[in-house]
């Protein structure tokens, strides 16, 4: 694959340290506002510029460190670490044109920088257009490396537009054929939702966008900025199928059939693309544990919890005293719901293997039980039916029996046969539901909680 290197022009002064005067305190005050930001309720303590690189004149990729007070719960589940390091695409200029307005961040008082126009420049038609242009020839530009597929062609000149409905991340479409997921959040290694796209595309499994082209840097450390993917423009995600389905008084139970066909055609094929770890009963107990952990730590948090906290714990204790080996660990989606599938006529696409961005990048490598995207799943059915008014719990019933049977189908075996499992799984997830709304969105607290509920009462 041929690399050139792309211009860099001098005159915005990139040293690290009058840079970082210019932006330390703009930046200090912006980030927490974004999404995207992990450390919500923590003020950002200090900053530091591990890397700045100028794409053209006026436009700056950043990948900037910060540190945070402790947080203000005994952790748990998705707690984020003490520091974090955010990819920043940053337009400066003299002036701000009017259809930029909301992406202004501030005019710096200090440092080269100073009495600028500093704003997000992923709103910038032409930072975007220039991301492109980078992905589509190859190169590098500082600790930047942009590689793509030779065998796809990634027209130039392609409209860029923001989606605005990112959280963790940030997305942008071109021309409706592809679209790019910026990782804000950057940890060391490889994405997930780069090599396992990569990996499946090798297989020859069709469920998955393959990557078309990605990005990635090589300072502190080499890890993983950005993947291009084509953009499935005809296909609507399983969470709006599913409200439309509830809104109208329709069933689901063929869509989640198919789903769980598609499920289990994607698990099959990353079992043959990933090395399996052969299971045994003691990894039964060391699961267990991990799981009454995360509980222990999230009962510490959320004090709703405590009333249920034994029967819980009674699903793990279940599980680890199974003493037969459970099924083969192998590769899995990680972070599977509603949201994370597509579906166009009846074809369903799987996407976004980043897995729990809020955990270590190394944990959502690891291979795991395929239940636990199963369990995933089945929680998600109960969320969308408890999302109207009032409750359908026999929807959730039917969609949740006729995913199994259709996964069933495509695997030749039934993740209800492995009840411990199962309920171990879903209970971890439900756990780490309770928690995750508690601090982002307390008004679907309840939402998790009928779940903790139920699964409690089945001790």
């Amino acid at each position: 694959m041929a690399k050139t290197a792309l211009h860099r022009p001098s005159g915005l002064g990139l040293d690290s340290a009058p840079l970082l005067t210019s932006l330390a305190e703009l930046l200090r005050a912006w980030l927490p506002r974004q999404r995207w930001f992990a450390g919500k309720g923590r003020p950002v303590t200090d900053l530091t510029l591990v890397s700045s690189t100028e794409l053209y004149p006026g436009c700056l990729h950043l990948l900037v460190r910060t540190e945070h007070l402790d947080p203000p719960s005994h952790g748990g589940p998705g707690t984020p670490p003490p520091d974090d390091c955010y990819q920043l695409l940053l337009g400066v200029g003299d002036v701000l044109p009017p259809r930029l307005t909301h992406a202004f961040i501030g005019r710096p008082d200090t440092g080269p920088l100073a009495d600028m126009v500093v704003y997000d420049a992923l709103h910038d038609p032409k930072a975007a257009g220039k991301l492109l242009e980078c992905l589509r020839r190859p190169g590098t530009a500082g600790p930047l490396r942009f590689e793509r597929d030779t065998r796809v062609a990634v027209p130039a000149g392609l409209a860029p537009r923001l989606l605005e409905t990112e959280q963790s991340n940030s997305s942008l479409v071109y021309g409706d054929s592809f679209i790019l997921k910026i990782f804000r959040r950057v940890q060391p290694g490889i994405n997930p939702d780069l090599e396992v796209p990569w990996a499946l595309s090798r297989q020859g499994c069709t469920r998955v966008p393959a990557p078309a082209a990605w990005f990635r840097t090589s300072r502190p450390q080499e890890a993983t900025l950005g993947v291009l993917q084509p953009y499935l423009r005809e296909a609507a995600d399983g969470w709006t199928l599913a409200l439309e389905s509830l809104a109208a008084g329709r069933g689901f139970t063929d869509e989640a059939y198919e789903l769980g066909r598609a499920t289990a055609e994607v698990h099959l094929a990353l079992a043959s693309a990933f090395p399996l770890d052969m299971p045994s009963p003691r990894q039964n107990i060391r699961l267990a544990a991990a799981m009454s952990e995360r509980l222990d730590a999230a009962v510490r948090s959320v004090s709703e919890l405590q009333p249920y906290a034994r029967g819980l714990r009674s699903a793990f204790e279940a599980l680890a005293a199974l003493d037969t080996a459970i099924r083969p660990a192998q590769r899995i989606h990680g972070d599977l719901h509603l949201g994370q599938v597509l579906r166009a006529g009846r074809q369903w696409s799987v996407i976004d293997f980043e897995g729990e961005p809020a955990r270590p990048l190394a944990e959502r490598r690891r291979v795991q039980s395929p239940v636990r995207d199963v369990a995933g799943m089945l929680r998600s059915f109960d969320y969308a039916a408890r999302s109207r008014r009032p409750w359908r719990p026999e929807w959730a019933q039917s969609c949740r029996e006729t995913f199994c049977a259709g996964y069933a189908a495509e695997a030749r075996w039934d993740p209800r046969e492995e009840p411990e499992l199962l309920r171990a799984y879903e209970t971890d997830r439900a756990v780490y539901e309770v928690l995750y709304e508690a601090r982002h969105r307390p008004d679907w607290l309840p939402v998790p909680m009928a779940a903790v509920r139920r699964l409690a009462e089945r001790c």
